[in-house]
């Protein structure tokens, strides 16, 4: 992992900051990027990351965010779209801004990323991309139109990117999160008992282990839950 350079996308002091301070504790050189800067930057000085502000949305945005980091650290091997988007409500009283801007940073900013991040590693014949799924990408709930469309998209491109990728060296996989997340983060209050949570730290252990995975036996996609939740 010493020559490792790992780009995080959508990074808060949930899941975000666990990726970050795993491939860190491997030795990778770490990037982490948020909307804002300041936030990303307390997290990134936890474990010696690098911190960049990115509106993953924006083309223009990402295309900088790639070229500070490959001026910094490198260009990145390891690329992790953690960034979603949510309104709640009934599609009847969703306004369009709302949902746009939901699928958006669920969806589009994905594909932003992950493109930019495969036309660099398709030219080494080397790399990995991770996509933060969640229940809602298998599963559409009566008020979750906001938050499921744009996670089942980005489970499609996730799979597309795979067969379209993985013959050329590219490892690219899609985690299903598949209940809430222990902390107070992740835009989500719950009155969930701990032992219904997921650790954060322990979801990133299982992103590490996808990127170490050889490639005779990759994952495309694996969920994770708390031993405790029903599915």
């Amino acid at each position: 992992m010493s020559q490792e350079i790992v780009l995080i996308v959508g990074v808060g002091p949930g899941l975000g900051a666990s990726l970050g301070r795993r491939f860190a504790k491997a030795g990778a050189k770490v990037a982490l990027a948020s909307r804002r800067l300041e936030p990303v930057q307390e997290i990134a000085s936890e474990y010696g990351a690098s911190a960049y502000a990115c509106d993953a949305t924006e083309e223009k945005s990402v295309l900088d965010l790639y070229a500070a980091v490959e001026r910094d650290l490198g260009e990145p091997t390891v690329v992790v779209y953690n960034a979603s988007g949510r309104v709640r409500g009934s599609v009847l009283d969703i306004e369009v801004a709302e949902f746009k801007e939901a699928w958006d940073r669920g969806c589009l900013g994905g594909f932003i990323v992950a493109r930019e991040a495969g036309r660099r590693m398709v030219k080494r014949g080397r790399g990995t991309i991770l996509f933060t799924g969640a229940t809602a990408s298998v599963k559409s709930y009566g008020k979750s139109a906001g938050f499921a469309v744009g996670k089942f998209g980005l489970r499609a491109l996730s799979f597309a990117m795979a067969r379209d990728l993985g013959p050329q060296g590219v490892h690219v996989a899609h985690v299903i999160v598949d209940g809430g997340i222990h902390g107070p983060h992740h835009g989500v209050e719950t009155d969930k008992p701990e032992h219904h949570l997921l650790e954060p730290d322990a979801i990133a252990e299982t992103y590490y282990h996808l990127h170490a995975q050889h490639k005779s036996s990759w994952a495309a996609e694996i969920d994770v839950r708390p031993w405790a939740e029903s599915f």
